[in-house]
């Protein structure tokens, strides 16, 4: 959105006029006059977000400011670079004139634009009040599927035991959560219809709720159960009375189809009688939130997607009219394209509709089968153009429902290719990097960053694949028509968020590719650097290839020219051969990663990235040498690898604040004087002698430390090499609650090792022969993989410790809640 964009390029200019002052010298003045501009500009862009009638009237000039920030930032970053080469190769350049005429003539113009749209939406605000209501795009009550139901048996089983169960004390309240598409609607049906709801309740009410939720008219539809009279002359409060009454005694079930906030959730409950325990109630929400709010004390139903068997049924249902009644000819094909409908009702029945316009035509079994081949081949692009049933409306919904600065993020999902399992740390700093996250009072860019992805998962947008025993969300999922959704959404008659690159046939032109802010390429990549692209506009380069490719240097080389303006470089899915030397020349790089297998030195010359926040190297090398100054790359946040990173000797750089991520540090780099520039660190690893930082008192000022994982490198095979010693009293920062050990055959610890640890992770300690028990005072989460039976048989005697204290105290001592996770083969 206009917002994070303008956001972005108000934080960049910010920190060039405190920290990079040298370079924006005789320019310092344009500068804070152009962050002056900026800042009042972000101001009409947070005052107008906040406006009803906001939404239509003031997208066009978002559209236009976020163009204007674009062509503001190209030439800001194109100005810096040159600048930075002017000191080899003595071009002066005159910056102040650049940015004075970047103020005059795009700048300034477009405040006065903006200014006086949000003086339209103000007056059209006042013109409204007291008089109607703008229009707002409401949709249907969706179409309940009566016939045909596939699956969900088990789902239904469960819900109707909480339904029926006779035990509730008041009012309760069930909820069934679920993505656009996946059966929520047909599922609560399927109960509120079936014969034995019937029976035990008498008064059964449905009510569509929707996201434009008019309290009234709900109140009314209710009171249509109980009289035939008008009552729509009565105020909503006494209507919420006569609701109150007629349901407060006696047995009812009420159902509330598609809630989308608590808040509509809230006007709903006040006027139901609680105190009735034989009624209930059952809310469909695509937000978890919702049920969470609704009834605190059950956990919501998480709705699961269809299995292939079921939804194969379900296409034959949709198709054939029952099952098993298809060509043996059409099986296979058939049994494919369900496969493809990725578990989503909705997509199995829109895809069914496709194919029996194929199968209803009087054609030869052959024909057919071509015609269906021809669906497969793209079955989540039929699902979005079939018409009449346009899948990605629904989507849209959440989608107008998300608040403007969680919205970038979501479209940035397409980015991914199709079923890619994506590492959540690598989207949440993917999406620091590119400007979408804002800073906020309180927290920190990664901290809000995960904020707004545990809001998309609440909102089923995205899927978990993965969490660790902690609950932390590790891989995620994009259903394959939400990616559609994004795709068509990130375009440049959108957004210009991002585009897609597929090269066949010389499509895209190259002139096209010109205009994308972001390239994502998955596919026929040297066929696209072979057209040996100039002068693109592109700030990020992704590349998401399934299988990793060799790249040869000389590629970098046409990246680096051709995208000299780079922020983002994801680049994982190569395989270079040496360091790319060219990479340090995108100076405006702020998110790099490098896959090298044999990579085991970082040039002194990646120190001018000087914009670097995230740095992730990928090598099968034990050891990394870093010989350039981290600690004058001040912008820096993260350094990911898993080789043993080596520092310079002399390293007197004034950075380090920003730094959150060390990962992973030989322990001989672990001193006192490392940690006193890194005090914020939050994520620690070391690999190497761990006895030698077992030996250091170098932690206690890293007050911010959270989770250290220490690696024993197993080249060290002395038995005083592989031993874990009890660290001193208070060497550990207080904040430490997860600890990860690998490659260890002898462990020493006391009861105040480790005084605030939650979670202990242990992987590789085969000849491991026992686990401290003296760590079971504040553990409350234990995971162990790939260790010896001797230290599972003390996981396990430290789980019934933890249970015993749980029963003694009746829970106080937390033991009821502690988890252990024992990997397959340790027992």
């Amino acid at each position: 959105m206009a917002d994070a964009a303008v956001g972005f390029l108000l934080d960049s200019v910010t920190e060039l006029l405190k920290s990079y002052v040298s370079l924006i010298s005789s320019a310092e003045d344009e500068f804070k006059n152009l962050r002056k501009d900026l800042a009042m500009l972000k101001g009409y862009l947070q005052d107008a977000a906040k406006e009803p009638q906001k939404k239509e009237s003031f997208r066009e000039v978002e559209r236009q400011i976020r163009d204007v920030v674009y062509y503001a930032e190209d030439t800001i970053d194109t100005c810096l670079t040159e600048r930075s080469r002017s000191k080899i190769l003595k071009i002066g350049i005159s910056l102040a004139k650049q940015v004075k005429a970047l103020r005059e003539d795009k700048v300034i113009p477009m405040l006065e634009t903006a200014r006086k749209a949000f003086v339209d939406i103000q007056r059209a605000e006042g013109s409204n009040k007291g008089g109607e209501q703008p229009l707002v795009k409401q949709r249907k009550a969706p179409s309940i599927r009566k016939d045909n139901v596939v699956g969900f048996e088990d789902e239904e089983k469960t819900l109707m035991g909480y339904l029926l169960d006779d035990q509730a004390e008041e009012l309760d309240v069930i909820s069934i959560i679920g993505m656009p598409g996946l059966g929520k609607t047909t599922l609560a049906w399927k109960i509120f219809d079936g014969p034995d709801i019937r029976y035990e309740f008498p008064t059964r009410i449905w009510i569509y709720v929707s996201q434009v939720f008019n309290k009234k008219d709900v109140f009314l539809n209710i009171m249509k159960r109980f009289t035939g009279n008008d009552m729509s002359y009565l105020s909503e409060q006494e209507l919420a009375g006569a609701v109150s009454e007629s349901l407060k005694n006696g047995k009812f079930l009420l159902v509330l189809d598609d809630v989308w906030t608590p808040e509509a959730w809230n006007e709903i409950r006040n006027a139901l009688p609680t105190n009735n325990s034989l009624g209930r109630v059952l809310i469909t929400s695509r937000e978890k939130k919702v049920g969470l709010h609704a009834n605190p004390h059950r956990e919501p139903h998480m709705l699961r997607f269809l299995t292939e068997e079921e939804s194969w049924k379900l296409l034959q249902y949709e198709v054939f009219g029952r099952l098993d009644s298809y060509p043996p000819q059409l099986e296979e094909i058939g049994q494919y394209i369900a496969k493809q409908c990725d578990g989503l009702p909705l997509a199995a029945v829109i895809i069914g509709g496709i194919l029996t316009d194929q199968f209803s035509r009087p054609r030869a079994v052959s024909v057919i089968k071509e015609a269906w081949t021809k669906v497969s081949e793209n079955v989540s692009r039929q699902v979005k153009d079939y018409k009449g049933q346009n899948i990605l409306e629904i989507v849209e919904m959440s989608y107008d429902n998300l608040p403007d600065e969680f919205r970038d993020c979501f479209i940035y999902l397409g980015v991914f290719p199709e079923d890619y399992m994506i590492p959540a740390w690598t989207l949440t700093h993917l999406w620091i990097s590119e400007g979408f996250i804002q800073r906020r009072e309180g927290l920190s860019l990664e901290e809000s960053a995960e904020e707004i992805l545990n809001e998309l998962i609440s909102r089923n947008l995205v899927m978990v694949d993965k969490t660790n025993l902690s609950g932390d969300v590790k891989i995620i999922r994009v259903h394959d028509v939400i990616r559609e959704f994004c795709k068509s959404r990130a375009g440049v008659k959108e957004h210009n968020l991002f585009e897609e690159i597929i090269m066949s046939n010389d499509y895209p032109p190259i002139s096209d590719i010109q205009m994308y802010r972001r390239i994502c390429i998955h596919s026929h990549l040297p066929t696209f650097l072979s057209k040996k692209p100039k002068d693109l506009r592109a700030r990020s380069f992704l590349c998401f290839y399934k299988e990793p490719i060799d790249l040869p240097a000389t590629y970098i080389s046409t990246i680096s020219d051709a995208c000299s303006l780079l922020r983002v470089f994801e680049s994982k899915s190569f395989k270079f051969h040496q360091f790319p030397a060219k990479v340090t020349k995108l100076i405006h790089l702020r998110y790099i990663t490098l896959s090298c297998d044999e990579l085991n030195v970082l040039p002194k010359t990646i120190s001018e990235l000087w914009n670097l926040q995230t740095l992730v190297v990928d090598t099968k090398s034990r050891t990394l040498t870093i010989k350039a100054s981290l600690w004058k790359m001040i912008q820096l946040r993260h350094v990911k690898t898993k080789a043993s990173i080596i520092l310079p000797v002399q390293d007197e750089g004034r950075g380090g604040d920003n730094l959150q991520t060390l990962s992973r540090l030989s322990p001989e780099e672990c001193t006192k004087n490392i940690f006193n520039k890194a005090r914020n660190l939050k994520i620690l690893g070391v690999r190497g002698k761990i006895d030698l930082f077992c030996s250091a008192k170098s932690l206690e000022n890293v007050e911010s430390l959270e989770n250290l994982k220490l690696v024993n490198d197993s080249y060290y095979d002395s038995a005083t090499e592989n031993v874990l010693r009890s660290f001193q009293r208070n060497s550990f920062p207080k904040k430490l609650r997860r600890l990860t050990i690998s490659d260890f055959i002898f462990w020493e610890a006391s009861h105040d090792s480790f005084p605030s640890l939650r979670c202990l992770v242990l992987k590789n300690c085969q000849q491991l022969r026992r686990i401290p028990l003296e760590l079971e005072k504040s553990l409350q989460l234990l995971d162990i993989e790939r260790v010896g039976k001797s230290a599972a048989a003390s996981a396990r005697e430290i789980e019934k410790i933890k249970k015993d204290k749980a029963t003694q105290t009746k829970g106080r001592c937390g033991g009821a809640g502690f988890k252990l996770e024992v990997a397959p083969g340790c027992e």
